[in-house]
């Protein structure tokens, strides 16, 4: 039916369904068009009391003004819903606008209901086509998302087409300012946001993107390496206890072989096999993204998988180095910066950055070779490192400078 059919909205009691007391159950009927249908409103009222001409009850009679504004309250609901329904293009009729009162309305999705679906099948998939880590981001998102719900409308859940595009920009100011999140984490929380909200929209529970003309824009994060001079020194310190002699092995590793945590950790004696040059590889897949990731051992990676050969705290025998969490590896990393005089922020994601600039770009490999071996899914995400490159050639050159001034 047309969105501009007449509505009318009226209240009737039922004398043949009357209780023991004598009190008769009021309805409200909805009448679209042709059609009707009644609701049972759940209070009762004495006949006598009961106006049938303006149907609504004797105000002055007891409890008379009490039921009259409780008759007002759903009336007006009823109202809201159909207003919502015209302004979102819904299909209007009775029956349509009865199940969206009363909440049975199965076309009507709500926002976390189909959050928590979502995240549901990623759990499914973690091992299988998710990391563990993509499972939490969701999950963090998910609790935002709530929090904001009930932040800025006191509400625990949210009809999708609801969701507009001031939605998005207030979410985003959420974020920003009561969930204390920098301009980049913002976005990858919105970002998981939008993917829930492409899910709705592929299955038709919403009709329009409320994305359409939301731009966010990612502030360019300086990623720190360490220099030629700092891997040396890393290289060359002699160290007397195990633990530390073991993280700088894999950090050194990763250095070497620009393989990220994760991918270090699950690295088996399966995945070192002859390339085309009939010297080793690391044959692989990046955990985070599946894109094969494919590189030629070094000498440094090839010592240390002799060296560890035998070595006891591995997952399996075929794993190639003995596990230890990141936590405790970053923790123990930043004993070693003491120990070196390194004063950068030393984390394990460093080295990944040191293989792309220090030991690969500032050598000459070229960039779509160090994008291959990276696992990068798009050169542009490669062409970050060459900024770092170009920032040591720059101060490089100004040294050169001061000397022949």
């Amino acid at each position: 039916m047309s969105n501009f059919s007449t509505l009318n909205i009226s209240f009737l009691i039922r004398k043949n369904r009357s209780n023991k007391y004598g009190e008769a159950p009021i309805y409200m009927r909805i009448s679209i068009e042709q059609e009707r249908v009644e609701i049972a409103t759940g209070r009762y009222i004495h006949p006598l009391k009961w106006n049938s001409k303006l149907s609504k009850a004797f105000s002055k009679k007891k409890g008379g003004v009490q039921i009259n504004q409780f008759l007002d309250a759903i009336k007006n609901r009823i109202y809201d819903h159909h207003t919502e329904m015209v302004k979102n293009d819904e299909e209007i009729n009775a029956k349509k606008l009865k199940a969206r009162f009363l909440g049975t309305d199965e076309d009507r999705k709500m926002l976390l209901e189909v959050f928590e679906y979502h995240n549901k099948q990623i759990s499914d998939l973690v091992g299988v086509s998710y990391a563990p880590g993509t499972l939490g981001r969701y999950n963090t998102a998910l609790g935002h998302v709530k929090n904001f719900l009930k932040y800025q409308y006191n509400l625990k859940d949210i009809p999708l087409n609801r969701i507009k595009y001031s939605f998005i920009v207030d979410f985003e100011h959420y974020l920003k300012t009561v969930g204390k999140c920098n301009n980049n984490t913002t976005n990858r929380y919105i970002k998981n946001f939008k993917k829930i909200i492409i899910l709705a929209i592929k299955n038709e529970w919403i009709k329009k993107d409320p994305f359409t003309k939301y731009k966010s824009t990612l502030v360019e994060v300086k990623r720190e390496c360490l220099t030629k001079e700092e891997l040396k020194k890393l290289e060359i310190l002699n160290l007397s206890i195990p633990r530390l002699d073991f993280v700088r092995d894999i950090f050194l590793f990763s250095c070497y072989s620009g393989l990220a945590y994760i991918d270090v950790t699950n690295l088996t004696t399966e995945n070192i096999r002859k390339g085309i040059d009939g010297n080793n590889w690391i044959i692989s897949q990046r955990q985070k993204t599946k894109v094969p990731s494919n590189i030629p051992l070094l000498p440094i990676p090839e010592q240390l998988i002799k060296k560890y050969k035998s070595s006891p705290g591995k997952k399996s025998e075929n794993h190639i180095l003995p596990h230890l969490s990141n936590q405790k590896l970053n923790a123990y990393l930043k004993e070693l910066a003491d120990l070196t005089g390194i004063t950068k922020n030393l984390t394990f994601y460093i080295a990944r950055h040191t293989f792309a600039t220090t030991v690969t770009l500032a050598n000459g490999v070229p960039i779509e070779s160090i994008s291959s071996m990276l696992g990068h899914k798009n050169i542009r995400t490669t062409q970050i490192y060459s900024k770092v490159v170009n920032e040591k050639v720059s101060r490089d050159m100004n040294k050169l400078k001061l000397k022949l001034r």
